[in-house]
Parts: C-alpha cells; sequence; structure tokens
C-alpha cells in the first residue's frame, strides 16, 4: 500500500521518514517530493508498506507531532491524469514583437 505522508518538515530526509514508519513493519521505499527547479522539499511525499504495516502506520502517526510538525498521514490516492498544459506562456508576452 502507498500512504500519503504531509505537513513534513523541509528538513526531514527520506532516511527519516523510513525510521519513523519501519517502527510498524518493513518500508519498502519513501519519496519526498522535490521541486524540479530548486531540488527543495514540497512538504510532503509517499511511503510503501505492506497493507498491515500501512494501516497501523496510518491509524497511529497521523496527526502526531515529527520535527515540530502536525503530520497528515493517509492512504494515498491514485493519480489522475492531466492533459498537457498547452497555454502555459499564453498571454505572457510570448512571441510579441
Amino acid at each position: 500500500m502507498t500512504i500519503y505522508v504531509g505537513n513534513l518538515s523541509y528538513q526531514a530526509s527520506e532516511k527519516d521518514i523510513s525510521e519513523l514508519f519501519s517502527a510498524f513493519g518493513e518500508v519498502q521505499s519513501v519519496n519526498i517530493i522535490t521541486d524540479k527547479f530548486s531540488g527543495r522539499s514540497k512538504g510532503f511525499g509517499f511511503v510503501e508498506m505492506d497493507d498491515e504495516a500501512a494501516g497501523k502506520a496510518i491509524d497511529e502517526l497521523n496527526d502526531t507531532e515529527f520535527m515540530e510538525r502536525s503530520l497528515v498521514v493517509n492512504e494515498a490516492r491514485p493519480r489522475t491524469e492531466r492533459p498537457p498544459r498547452r497555454d502555459f506562456n499564453k498571454g505572457r508576452g510570448r512571441d510579441r514583437y
């Protein structure tokens, strides 16, 4: 199961998150989402664990304090596909002479 972990401290590392969740079972992977330009954490990530361990972790860690932040922990929703953004620069002066 994939678990969403929100409101993470910007200083939290994947190792920190793995250690936190390993108290509930084997952590298969941790992925902290980062800004593609700055490389800085966006303050949320995902943890993969087996279903039983994930259920325990969600129950025990949601709304608890970690690195001075109150965590949001729940089952991750499937990612929805979005159409490409074709008009990203439209109306911003691009191609003006």
